[in-house]
């Protein structure tokens, strides 16, 4: 008898349920005293132990977009840091910490590159620089050396370290020779290169592909309706973009095999009009897959003007920028919290890229246009020495924790002071992304089902709230 009791009683704490794992957080003040700081494990408690602070409920049935990452852009400048101020060790080191989620890494899973120059180069240059500006129908002086120098390494290093690494190119300007005014800076593609620019594309991607460097997505210009005065650009109207789609680009992409996606756009929140222009064109619409939306003009709520009219297009966020002009921490890393890593996922964005990924002391190199960006990091030039800025943080609060594959679920956009995004990874962890962006303290309940969890942050601080249901 005594035998069997101890069996049954072994069966039954055999059988009953593990006790649920407390959540965990991060917070990140801006006053500095919290940087991505892990604090003490919270335990689930009863609904009716919460008291009367304000609750957050977080619905896994409410399914909204599945996520690609978070990131940066490895620019022409960012790899040249990465490759020439940086000794082998702090270089493997500084790439784990960024795209890597062992320890602290923050795990970008999501990353920019231009094809030919831009302000964030060391000199200006296309991909095709025919000897004295002649014309190269034949595409004979192509040539992937300049990339491939740098910035395809310092890609695959990423790749090599994060798989899940997705990689957008994007061009500032088509080679002088197709365009009106023969020059890289400024211009218009003149009618007669359409052709020859829509294998352009196709030769990009696959001599990319070649050096190891997928191009996942593919935006055709940088800020279409953007000439800068001294750095390479070019405007292209949306009518003229949907008639390169689908007279020209469409047919190329089908004939050689590629499968990259399409983005169009790719510049401000102001000018939603653009993006809709061009899915009114059928065959453009079948070829492009989603908007790329820059932050430096308009309302993040413009991504769900398009989104509304067109659900099934993905949403990206793809260049924004902190810099000098906005050099109060507390104020630069609640805008950012609240605009990019909320807001453009709360209004559908799939990823989130920031712009240079490292600079240095000096906001360079550059070769025109600003000269008062910051990177993600600040990266040294004498010592090696890297500054983690608020960027660093801002983006760690969503790429740390927020894996690719998970899915935006639901979470009430604002509760007082405090603005929210909730997500579910595949493993089926929940992540609550929430900022404070109030002058006080605020304490709040998240609610999962029946299980409540009572949280506080700090004035103008973010937490990233991690559980499992």
């Amino acid at each position: 008898m005594r035998r069997l009791l101890c069996t049954l009683l072994l069966s039954t704490l055999l059988a009953a349920p593990a006790a649920a794992e407390p959540l965990r957080s991060w917070i990140t003040s801006g006053d500095r005293k919290l940087s991505l700081s892990e604090q003490k494990p919270v335990e689930a408690v009863a609904p009716d132990a919460v008291g009367k602070v304000p609750l957050v409920t977080v619905d896994a049935k409410e399914r909204h977009q599945t996520i690609v990452g978070f990131g940066a852009a490895i620019t022409d400048a960012s790899a040249h840091i990465l490759q020439k101020r940086l000794d082998e060790p702090k270089r493997t080191a500084l790439m784990q910490e960024l795209f890597g989620h062992e320890g602290n890494g923050l795990g970008f899973s999501l990353t920019r590159v231009t094809i030919g120059a831009s302000d964030f180069s060391l000199d200006h240059y296309s991909l095709d620089d025919a000897p004295g500006g002649a014309t190269d129908p034949d595409l004979a002086h192509f040539s992937i050396d300049r990339p491939a120098a740098e910035v395809f390494p310092a890609v695959r290093a990423a790749l090599s370290i994060n798989r899940d690494l997705r990689v957008i190119a994007s061009p500032w300007s088509a080679p002088a020779w197709m365009k009106t005014n023969g020059s890289l800076i400024k211009g218009q593609l003149r009618d007669d290169a359409y052709p020859v620019y829509a294998r352009f594309f196709a030769r990009y991607i696959k001599a990319a592909a070649g050096h190891g460097v997928p191009t996942d997505y593919l935006t055709i210009q940088n800020e279409p309706d953007f000439e800068p005065k001294d750095y390479p650009g070019m405007r292209w109207n949306a009518v003229d973009r949907a008639r390169f789609y689908a007279d020209h680009l469409a047919p190329v992409f089908k004939a050689e095999g590629i499968r990259s996606h399409v983005l169009d756009w790719d510049h401000n929140w102001d000018q939603p009009e653009q993006p809709l222009t061009v899915f009114a064109n059928e065959k453009a619409r079948d070829l492009v897959s989603g908007v790329a939306w820059h932050c430096y003009n308009g309302q993040v709520r413009a991504q769900e003007l398009v989104r509304a009219a067109y659900p099934d297009k993905e949403v990206f966020l793809t260049e924004c920028s902190g810099g000098e002009w906005a050099p109060d921490y507390s104020a630069s890393f609640t805008w950012m919290m609240r605009n990019l890593i909320i807001g453009s996922t709360r209004h559908g964005s799939r990823g989130v890229v920031m712009w240079n990924l490292a600079l240095d002391e000096r906001h360079g190199p550059h070769a025109g246009g600003c000269d008062t960006c910051r990177g993600i990091v600040t990266v040294h030039s004498k010592t090696g020495a890297v500054t983690r800025n608020q960027e660093y943080y801002a983006f760690g609060h969503a790429s740390r924790f927020v894996k690719p594959g998970a899915v935006r679920i639901g979470s009430p956009a604002e509760v007082g002071t405090v603005d929210t995004v909730a997500f579910e990874n595949k493993d089926g962890s929940r992540v609550l992304i929430a900022l404070n962006h109030g002058g006080k303290p605020a304490r709040f309940a998240i609610a999962d089902g029946a299980r409540r969890f009572t949280v506080a942050l700090p004035a103008k601080a973010a937490g990233s709230f991690v559980w499992s249901p």
